[in-house]
């Protein structure tokens, strides 16, 4: 049903018991972690890397209770080579288009 996202893994973290909990804390995410990465264009542009980096690594546990394996790797990979990331931060940029679509179709589905 999701290509990003799964299910499972958020109810895995954050229990099934209390949808109105996931739905915080999903948009905690989206609010905090997801924002910081939709803005790492400029920071490529400014070459700092330190920034692209520090968001990077804070958001990795998040992309993990949401299950977004494939887009935890990629910030992985993004943390291990900085200066020749930038065409990985174009994949990251799509990965987080999907996620935002599918975390705001879970939240509404959850009741």
């Amino acid at each position: 049903m999701y290509h990003l996202i799964s299910e499972q893994s958020i109810y895995q973290y954050f229990g099934d018991d209390d949808p109105d909990m996931i739905r915080e804390m999903i948009q905690i995410i989206l609010d905090t972690n997801i924002k910081d990465l939709k803005e790492l264009g400029s920071f490529y542009k400014g070459g700092d890397f330190a920034t692209i980096k520090k968001r990077c690594h804070k958001a990795k546990p998040s992309m993990s209770y949401i299950g977004a394996i494939k887009t935890r790797r990629t910030l992985e990979e993004i943390e291990a080579n900085l200066e020749n990331s930038a065409p990985l931060n174009d994949s990251l940029q799509e990965q987080i288009k999907v996620i935002e679509t599918e975390l705001t179709k879970f939240v509404s589905a959850i009741n």
